[in-house]
């Protein structure tokens, strides 16, 4: 059971305000897909609208190639987990999960039977009789999802459930989610502003700003191949370079002039910058003549367990940022070193600074 999403031109006003403009994206069957952006930048106005809390003020929303105009939230093929899960207290867990059913008018023994299905599905097996306020955050997560499944949804709608969890919980619960969407091959349509989570579980990302999808890839390729300047600054951390092109392949900055990769859509005439990930720059003390590099003081280092970040300034100001591994044997620079952050022209991609518009239409 499992359906495509397919939003044609669709935009959304809240009376004067653009909430989504003009978005088309196609979701396919039983695909993991991921809407990941700041606050304000249309991704749960999205998921209201395939849900059908609300209509948009034009365009078109399909499920499995049906247009669902005049189509309630009762009436769709979709279930929604909330942020606060909106579990119900004064009930059972397997009260809780066959809730729809019942609402279906499902006897006693079918809701059961498909509960204790359900919670054998998400592995919490043993915990029907508890009560919500009994189970963990993680364990609660997991009932929401079984409540979800249990009507049979054909499309999954998750509007940042994991967000209320701490680290631990949602890294785990993270692998929990994906191994679950595998297992029942139902769409899953997540909304987040956490990129790790967007990363780590989706098998398509789509990046929006200000109503508008910046750009649609796999994770590996939002992180490594950045459409602009927008998604490189919002998907990871970078080391940001004002300049200019001067040449085919170079960049020419304030504190020198770059070999680098020149990102789509970049030309003489746009405004441009220069991105460096702080993992794809190594320390030096003496560079090689002609390579990229630029002096810089060491100003602090955070250790991260498995890697430190090293924090720098160079000569006009600028912040940069260095990950080194952590190795005993090689202990990162001392505060007050003055070194040279160094980096590869595939390393250093010039993209459009802003957030143009990199995909009306994916």
């Amino acid at each position: 059971m499992t359906a495509s999403v397919e939003l044609r031109g669709v935009s959304m006003d809240f009376e004067k305000y653009r909430a989504v403009d003009n978005l088309s994206v196609t979701i396919k069957p039983g695909e993991f897909f991921s809407f990941l952006g700041p606050s304000g930048c249309g991704k749960t106005t999205i998921l209201r609208m395939i849900s059908g809390f609300i209509e948009p003020t034009s365009g078109q929303v399909l499920i499995g190639e049906q247009d669902m105009r005049g189509f309630g939230p009762n009436k769709r093929p979709t279930a929604m987990i909330f942020q606060n899960l909106a579990l119900f207290p004064l009930m059972k867990v397997w009260e809780n999960i066959s809730f729809g059913l019942e609402v279906r008018g499902a006897d006693k023994a079918t809701r059961r039977k498909k509960a204790d299905e359900l919670l054998e599905l998400v592995e919490l097996s043993g915990v029907a009789e508890r009560y919500p306020s009994q189970l963990s955050g993680g364990q609660r997560q997991r009932v929401a999802i079984a409540r979800a499944l249990a009507v049979e949804p054909k499309v999954m709608l998750l509007d940042e459930p994991l967000s209320a969890l701490d680290l631990k919980l949602r890294q785990h619960m993270r692998a929990e989610l994906r191994a679950i969407q595998k297992r029942t091959n139902v769409t899953f349509i997540y909304i987040t502003h956490d990129q790790g989570e967007a990363l780590a579980m989706s098998d398509r990302v789509a990046v929006m700003s200000r109503g508008h999808i910046q750009q649609i890839d796999v994770p590996q390729k939002i992180y490594n191949e950045p459409a602009n300047g927008f998604v490189a600054g919002f998907v990871g951390e970078n080391n940001v370079f004002d300049g200019e092109i001067s040449s085919a392949k170079k960049f020419k900055t304030d504190v020198g002039e770059f070999a680098a990769t020149l990102g789509a859509g970049v030309s003489r005439d746009a405004k441009c910058k220069l991105f460096v990930r702080p993992e794809n720059t190594l320390l030096v003390a003496k560079p090689k003549a002609g390579s990229n590099s630029v002096a810089a003081r060491v100003e602090d280092v955070s250790f991260e367990g498995n890697f430190a970040v090293v924090h720098l300034r160079d000569k006009t100001g600028r912040k940069l940022s260095a990950e080194v591994k952590n190795d005993p044997a090689n202990l990162p620079p001392a505060i007050g070193t003055e070194t040279h952050v160094a980096f590869s022209a595939e390393n250093a991609r010039v993209l459009l600074a802003s957030d143009a518009v990199a995909y009306g239409k994916a």
